[in-house]
């Protein structure tokens, strides 16, 4: 009996043992079909999964990861693989022991499947930077599991919904960049939430919950969205009551409030004449000097430092020839100063008698470093070839460039106009170099941090030119124009608006030299839209990424490609080793934030100029990445790179 009793159970053993080999087949042939489907809906050639495989496991399927026993699919991340086309029910929603899936930075449309609920281990979702249209699924708030969602850059709709409180585990939120509309929900309560961003969705409003009040203001750029961490919500005043009136006189004025209103214009009208005679006056009084000061800006009292770089030889001879005074009528022989005179004044014959040197030789002209006797001021000075405007325009248009202060800008201290000579004079940094010399030189090389925080520099100054309104642009944004100090804490672009400046009337539209940077609809480097700007823009982002200079950029060519077409080319086969400069290619910790610094910069250089963000959104962008990079940098953790990884 006992012998009979223990062979039952060994039968009974191996009877489950066999279940579970023919449960866990099965699933494996469920999640193969499922992702055979998903290859056929989008993928076509850009998966070339061999369906003939047992198995999607063992590395044989690109972007499919399994369980440590091999019997499940756990992971799917396809990142840049250009897929098209709608994900279709029963494909990712039929991949029930997935805990990341990432198919960012493709064309995916339609919508987020309404199966994804079906995918109950989920941890991690990014669909960025996709065309997903419509509202959120109902499935997607009953993934209990999930840690970091990132839906930002898409076409999707609707509220925010406050059923994102059912999941209690979630870390990282981005919705930004889509159409989402109405408020935030005051309930949203998401205890372990330490990354949330809803910038630019223009429709939503309202108060932002006091559970989100902690998340930096950049979370909330690009909305209509008020209180803490923004400018407080504007509280509609209440109206007065109407005062208590008789029956007779109800509606009307009494005959108080008509003398007052009386007295009050005819003390508005001896104010007025007596401005006037004054302001009348006054002009009279300094018309005698306004003429040496005509060029002098009205500039905004912001900030300070920048320009140039450095190398040899000398100005004197140059430039010696512009001390002789000009035929009369065809300029002046002074140097005019931009928004008041220095602190130690010098003038043309002092500029003249400065040692110097040149620091570099571009388009628009060559650039001195001019060190004026006793050592200081140490002055840039560029010399401007083929200027055809005359003395009224140049003077218009330097001092609407001397008007635009920031700290990512050069500041333009002076200028001479004569028929022969055209000077702009900048402040010096001591110490600078140019950024292409530091990415192409064979000298120090800069790491990732140091990358990103001349990325934010440059777009913060590209960023302040174009809030000066739609015509506002810096028309030459390439990286010899990006000056960089010696520490690389700060970086300054050089050269705005000079392409408004130079080129004579018979000058060709175009010049070869930095057309890499060109957008392919300027025709007329002279006019320079801002989504030009954009595009020039976003190729020093995959120039400070790769580490490969654009065409046309260097004068002999060497190493030099046309890089949004390369980088386009390489993500579509992989997204690692031959992307990234190889000084920074090892540094793990900053992946997924060098992933979304190489993401913004293929958004900015879209052929089609619609398409490309605007310089605003832009600064916001790599403003988180930096904080997110330091971030990282100093808990030593990967978690922030494993975000954006996914």
């Amino acid at each position: 009996m006992a012998s009979s009793g223990r062979r039952r159970d060994v039968l009974l053993l191996l009877l489950v043992v066999v279940l579970v080999a023919r449960a866990a087949a099965a699933d494996m042939a469920g999640d193969r079909a499922a992702l055979l489907a998903l290859r056929d809906a989008v993928g076509g050639r850009h998966l070339p999964w061999d369906p003939s495989a047992p198995t999607p496991c063992g590395g044989t399927w690109r972007g499919v990861g399994c369980s440590a026993s091999g019997d499940r699919v756990t992971e799917l991340r396809l990142p840049g693989k250009s897929l098209r086309g709608a994900v279709p029910v029963g494909t990712v929603g039929n991949l029930t022991a997935l805990r990341t899936l990432s198919l960012r930075m493709n064309a995916i449309s339609g919508g987020i499947p309404a199966d994804i609920g079906g995918c109950v281990q989920l941890r991690s979702l990014n669909l960025s930077g996709n065309r997903l249209a419509g509202g959120l699924p109902e499935g997607l708030f009953s993934l209990a599991l999930l840690e970091k969602v990132d839906l930002s850059g898409n076409r999707l709709t609707g509220g925010v919904s406050p059923e994102f409180s059912r999941l209690a585990s979630l870390t990282t939120l981005n919705l930004d960049r889509n159409g989402f509309d109405g408020t935030l929900p005051g309930n949203l309560t998401l205890p372990k939430l330490a990354r949330f961003n809803v910038s630019y969705n223009g429709q939503l409003g309202g108060a932002v919950p006091a559970s989100l009040a902690g998340m930096p203001a950049s979370a909330f750029l690009g909305t209509s969205l008020c209180g803490a961490p923004l400018a407080p919500c504007a509280n509609p005043s209440p109206t007065p009551p109407s005062p208590p009136g008789d029956s007779k006189g109800g509606g009307k004025l009494s005959r108080g409030a008509i003398i007052g209103i009386v007295l009050g214009a005819v003390a508005a009208l001896v104010v007025a004449l007596t401005v006037g005679f004054l302001a009348c006056f006054l002009r009279r009084a300094t018309a005698p000097r306004s003429r040496s000061t005509a060029a002098a800006a009205a500039a905004h009292d912001v900030a300070e430092p920048i320009t140039v770089t450095v190398a040899r030889t000398d100005m004197d001879a140059a430039v010696k020839q512009s001390h002789s005074p000009p035929p009369p009528g065809e300029g002046s022989t002074k140097l005019v100063f931009v928004g008041g005179a220095p602190e130690r004044p010098y003038d043309l014959d002092t500029l003249l008698r400065a040692s110097a040197e040149v620091v570099g030789k571009g388009a628009a002209g060559t650039t001195y470093r001019a060190t004026l006797d006793g050592g200081e001021p140490v002055l840039a000075v560029k010399r401007l070839r083929e200027v055809s405007l005359s003395e009224r325009e140049f003077r218009d248009r330097v001092a609407a460039i001397g008007a635009v202060r920031h700290d990512s800008l050069p500041r333009l201290l002076a200028y001479f106009y004569s028929r022969e000579e055209k000077l702009l004079v900048y402040e010096f940094v001591v110490g600078a170099g140019s950024l292409a010399a530091l990415l192409h030189g064979n000298g120090e090389k800069l790491d990732f941090a140091a990358r990103a925080r001349i990325a934010l520099a440059v777009a913060r100054g590209v960023a302040f030119i174009h809030r000066g309104g739609p015509s506002s642009s810096h028309g030459d944004i390439k990286s010899s124009n990006v000056v960089v100090t010696a520490t690389r804490d700060a970086a300054y672009v050089t050269d705005y608006g000079l392409a408004q400046l130079v080129g004579g009337a018979a000058a060709p539209p175009t010049t070869k030299r930095g057309a890499g940077y060109r957008a392919p609809e300027v025709v007329d480097a002279r006019r320079v839209s801002q989504s030009a700007d954009v595009y020039s823009f976003g190729v020093l982002l995959l120039e400070l990424l790769s580490g490969r200079p654009p065409l046309d950029a260097t004068p002999d060519g060497g190493a030099a490609v046309d890089l949004p077409r390369w980088m386009r080319s390489v993500v579509q086969e992989e997204w690692t080793s031959e992307v990234f400069d190889a000084a920074i290619g090892n540094e793990a910790r900053a992946e997924g934030e060098m992933m979304r610094l190489l993401q913004l910069g293929m958004e900015c250089t879209e052929h089609h100029p619609d398409r490309r963000p605007a310089m605003a959104e832009v600064e916001a962008r790599i403003e988180r990445i930096v904080e997110d990079a330091c971030r990282n940098a100093d808990s030593g953790s990967t978690d922030g790179s494993r975000s954006m990884s996914a």
